[in-house]
């Protein structure tokens, strides 16, 4: 009985393990005040979660994944500005929303802005082959510099 219970809780450990996604914020000045804490680089995500095909294939094969929300955990802070056709959004997140697209002239999705620990712009990414690896060995050049 102790080893089909073992056995029990050791699947349900691996299900939930495979199964993490990272953390997203959605409030900017937030995510930069735990990057310089934590001294950690921003990925704000600029996406329509629920219509961009671009945007939806990026979350499914890159920030879905538990390699990228493994790196994520050690190396970056999340945030999600989402420009949604079908989900509810509050005013005030969508006038955020709107202010952060216009300040990092954004003009299409699926667009990434990476921010240092000090909020200085190094990188702007888009959707690319590969997955995590190659999206993390992305972001790796941007924290490097």
């Amino acid at each position: 009985m102790k080893k089909i219970a073992m056995c029990v809780s050791l699947g349900l450990a691996f299900c939930w393990a495979s199964t993490v996604e990272a953390q997203w914020l959605t409030s900017l000045p937030a995510a930069q005040a735990k990057a310089k804490a934590e001294k950690k680089m921003v990925l704000i995500d600029f996406t329509g979660s629920d219509w961009c095909g671009w945007c939806i294939k990026l979350k499914q094969e890159v920030f879905s994944q538990p390699a990228f929300a493994d790196y994520a955990k050690k190396n970056l802070v999340l945030v999600e500005v989402d420009f949604p056709k079908r989900k509810a959004q509050t005013p005030a997140q969508k006038t955020a929303n709107r202010q952060l697209a216009q300040q990092y002239g954004i003009t299409g999705y699926p667009t990434i802005i990476v921010l240092d620990s000090a909020g200085r712009q190094v990188g702007k990414l888009g959707y690319m082959k590969g997955g995590p690896a190659a999206f993390t060995a992305a972001l790796e050049k941007r924290r490097r510099k």
